[in-house]
C-alpha cells in the first residue's frame, strides 16, 4: 500500500500530532481510500487497517483478516499521509478508521486519532464493536462517531454468521450509550440470513432505546467481493443469495423509521 510523502507545509502541520504519538509505532495497513463518500459525513480519507476475528459469511474484504496481509506502516507515515489532504478534509469531511476491524490494533488506532483530532478532523470509527473493551476512554475521547455495524438481532443468528458472540457488541452499545457517543448503526441486509422482520423490529428497538444512535444505513448485500474468496480457496457460501429488492429495503428502513430512527 503505497503512502504519499507530505508537502513539506502539511508535515510541519503534522508535528504537534506525531510528537504526541509514541515513537516508532506501527501498525498493520490493508489500504487507504482518499475520497470515501460512504463511511461517515461527507468526504472522508478512509484507512482499512489489517485483521478481524470475526468471519462473517458476507465479508466483502476476507483479504483484511489478518494482520500480516497487510502493510507495516508508522504512525508517523499514516499523518504524513493524512496531512497532505488535509485542507479538503477538514472543512469538508474527516477521516474514518476501518477494517478489516480496526479495534485489532487498539494502540495503532489511539495514536491515529489522536493526531487526526490534534489537526482538527472530524474522526469516525467503524467497528462490529466485538472488541469494544479494548476501546479505552483516551480512544473514545479522540472519536467524534462510531460507526456501529451491528451483524444481527440474536445471538444464535449472530454466532452462524459471524462464528463470535453478539454480547460483546452489545454490551459496547450500551458502553458508548452511557457516555453519550455518537452512532450510526448499520445493518446489512442479506436475503434469507439478515431479513427476518420480527428480528429486525427488536433490534430497532434496541437502537432507538439507546439515545444515542442518529441514524441506520440499511445496506444491501452485495457481491463485490465474492471473487475474493476463491482467489484464496475460500468457499463462499452466499453463492446463490442475490441483493435485497428495493421492496425489502424499505420495508426494512420503515422498521428504524416507526422507531423514530432516522434511517437510510
Amino acid at each position: 500500500m503505497p503512502l504519499t510523502n507530505c508537502t513539506v507545509a502539511a508535515c510541519a502541520g503534522t508535528a504537534s500530532a506525531v510528537s504526541a504519538s509514541p515513537a516508532g509505532l506501527e501498525g498493520w495497513v490493508h489500504s487507504t481510500e482518499t475520497f470515501g463518500t460512504a463511511d461517515g459525513p461527507g468526504i472522508r480519507y478512509v484507512l482499512f487497517m489489517s485483521g478481524c476475528p470475526l468471519r462473517c459469511q458476507y465479508c466483502h474484504n476476507p483479504d483484511t483478516w489478518h494482520r500480516q496481509d497487510g502493510t507495516l506502516t508508522t504512525v508517523e507515515d499514516i499523518l504524513a499521509d493524512i496531512a497532505g489532504y488535509r485542507g479538503f478534509i477538514r472543512a469538508h469531511g474527516g477521516v474514518t478508521l476501518s477494517g478489516g476491524e480496526p479495534l485489532v490494533q487498539p494502540k495503532f488506532c489511539k495514536a491515529i486519532l489522536h493526531g487526526c483530532k490534534a489537526m482538527g478532523l472530524h474522526t469516525a470509527l467503524d467497528t462490529s464493536g466485538y472488541l469494544g473493551h479494548l476501546a479505552d476512554d483516551a480512544l473514545l475521547a479522540d472519536t467524534d462517531l462510531v460507526l456501529l455495524d451491528i451483524k444481527a438481532a440474536t445471538g444464535r443468528r449472530f454466532r452462524s454468521l459471524t462464528g463470535v458472540e453478539l454480547k460483546p457488541t452489545i454490551q459496547f452499545a450500551e458502553d458508548l450509550a452511557a457516555i453519550n457517543k455518537a452512532v450510526w448503526l448499520r445493518y446489512v441486509l442479506v436475503p434469507g440470513l439478515t431479513d427476518q422482520l420480527d428480528e429486525i423490529e427488536s433490534l430497532a428497538r434496541f437502537a432507538a432505546g439507546l439515545g444515542n444512535v442518529e441514524r441506520v444505513d440499511v445496506l444491501p448485500f452485495h457481491k463485490l467481493g465474492e471473487h475474493k474468496w476463491r482467489d484464496r480457496g475460500l468457499a463462499y457460501r452466499l453463492d446463490g443469495v442475490q441483493p435485497p429488492s428495493e421492496t425489502l429495503i424499505e420495508t426494512v428502513r420503515q422498521i428504524f423509521h416507526a422507531e423514530g430512527l432516522v434511517a437510510h
